[in-house]
């Protein structure tokens, strides 16, 4: 029997408590003690293995399973539950009890604490969240994220992780087939798309000026990234990070739309040279955050080439319109440019998260700008084919398989019902903007260019005023007071947000096939039902 010695203090579990049934034994049970509230220096623990320790194991992982079933799977969907069931933060930790004891708790108590996870969490999987730019229940990646966790691997060497590491090639290759890099290219899955889009600007640097990796910031000249005033706030994050400089990214100016302008981009080349600056990078956006904007690629690209400058393109939240025939327009270009950045988890609603950054170039630029040849991992003298050891290419070691998520979802879908899933989330968001155009007291921001819809509500009191300052500085205050509304009420979710000089406004995201039209007309009620006293 193995045993270990115990260091003398209070450890006889609560009874019931897991960790005793898993073979972690109170003292008491190996020998007679003058105080059976405290282990003797002498005790020791039994920590054999079992079969009775892995009934119980398998026991509580089952009824674990049970809960999310029934709660974070069936109830979550039910359009008739609430979204969210909203506390402050002083009384949910009240509720959670989120101390942390010397003694495990009962596993009664523990399912209770997984089934309180779920119900005071937001049911992002509910057909009435439109939040953020992810919503719904994927089945099959969800699955795959059960299995992963189950697995528990690591994808950093073949060896450690072969399943996930084909299947990472496999949907790599895939994505930058649909791309349309004809000659192949290289990627990796990242933790979000901010990464991905700090890894753009990473190998933008690194092509530029390859001496940077080892001479640091000394190597080179003030570097200037450009891109939209709409962008991720990923790029300037970014740019601070690896030293660039926030002040080093220049912001091009907007159309109506949201979208960068051609000719201003190239004036903005041009000042930034002027000012002795060496612009190395353009990041261009394929649906931007709040509106929803395609940024012109193929025109930037012509400008990309003309000043030989990397072309990233922030594909995270559009890129699945590249799957549609009726919609890929949108990416027109996608394919003449040096990286993407495309995030599943959104529009094409793989579990979360699950993010690719794509590289057109084949000479290995990713390794060779991430890798530190860590000896203990990446040994080239294995006895297979270390090229599958990906895990140099990322700036991480531990890394999820995130691919797999994708994988198995697109494995049992197929392209043409992720196809479906974008023309139906565009349709449904046509409708809405539709609806919103025929009534009293709604006016959208603009036609929608993607699945945001944007729209202010204008409650009975304001909608005689004329045109004026003083409207927009009391619409301002209307979406705040509509939102409080609705989170503590739990019927719903959407988001709001000012834009430039633009009064507060609702932005609707629809992405879920589990959305129907009712589902739809049911936020427009609402939010006039929440707002019409204001």
């Amino acid at each position: 029997m193995t045993k270990v010695a115990c260091l003398g203090q209070d450890c006889r579990p609560a009874q019931g408590c897991i960790s005793k049934k898993l073979g972690v034994k109170s003292c008491e049970s190996q020998a007679p003690v003058a105080q059976p509230e405290k282990c003797s220096p002498a005790g020791s623990f039994d920590v054999s293995s079992s079969t009775a320790d892995e009934q119980i194991a398998e026991s509580f992982i089952r009824q674990a399973m049970e809960i999310i079933v029934d709660e974070a799977v069936k109830k979550a969907t039910n359009v008739q539950e609430k979204v969210c069931e909203w506390h402050s933060p002083e009384q949910l930790k009240k509720l959670l009890d989120l101390e942390l004891r010397d003694r495990g708790e009962p596993e009664s108590e523990i399912l209770q604490r997984c089934r309180d996870a779920i119900r005071y969490s937001v049911k992002t999987s509910h057909p009435r969240f439109f939040n953020q730019l992810y919503a719904g229940m994927e089945p099959y990646s969800m699955v795959a994220s059960f299995i992963a966790e189950a697995v528990k691997t690591n994808l950093y060497t073949y060896e450690v992780a072969p399943v996930f590491t084909l299947m990472e090639d496999a949907v790599l290759r895939k994505m930058i087939k649909v791309i349309g890099w004809e000659e192949g290219g290289d990627g990796i899955f990242n933790p979000g798309g901010s990464l991905s889009n700090i890894y753009a600007v990473n190998l933008a640097r690194y092509r530029y000026c390859p001496d940077f990796k080892e001479v640091g910031m000394f190597s080179a000249p003030r570097l200037v990234i450009l891109t939209s005033q709409e962008c991720h706030y990923s790029i300037s994050k970014g740019a601070a990070l690896m030293g660039i400089g926030t002040k080093n990214v220049y912001t091009v100016p907007t159309d109506e739309r949201g979208r960068m302008i051609p000719s201003a981009l190239e004036e903005k080349i041009k000042l930034a040279k002027s000012e002795g600056a060496v612009p190395f990078m353009v990041n261009a956006t394929a649906g931007t955050t709040v509106l929803g904007a395609f940024d012109p690629i193929d025109e930037i690209a012509d400008i990309c080439e003309k000043h030989n400058l990397w072309l990233h393109v922030d594909a995270c939240w559009g890129g699945a319109a590249i799957m549609s025939k009726k919609h890929k327009h949108l990416l027109k270009g996608i394919h003449r440019v040096d990286s993407v950045a495309w995030n599943p988890h959104k529009m094409l609603m793989a579990s979360l998260q699950c993010s690719a950054f794509l590289v057109r170039d084949k000479t290995s630029l990713l390794q060779r700008c991430h890798s530190a040849r860590a000896s203990y991992l990446f040994q080239q003298d294995k006895f297979y084919d270390v090229s599958y050891d990906t895990g140099d290419k990322s700036v991480q070691c531990s890394r999820k398989p995130d691919a797999f998520k994708f994988w198995l979802m697109w494995k049992a879908l197929g392209s043409r019902e992720l196809e479906q899933r974008v023309d139906r989330a565009l349709a449904m968001a046509r409708y809405l903007a539709e609806e919103i155009k025929k009534r009293e007291g709604f006016r959208l921001v603009l036609e929608p260019e993607f699945a945001n819809v944007c729209f202010w509500y204008l409650p009975p009191s304001l909608r005689n005023l004329p045109e004026s300052p003083e409207l927009w500085k009391k619409l301002h205050t209307v979406a705040p007071v509509v939102k409080q509304r609705m989170m503590k009420t739990g019927s719903m979710m959407t988001g709001y947000q000012p834009l430039g000089e633009k009064a507060n406004f609702f932005r609707m995201v629809v992405i879920s096939p589990q959305v129907s039209r009712q589902d739809l007309d049911f936020v427009l009620d609402e939010i006039h039902n929440l707002g019409k006293d204001l």
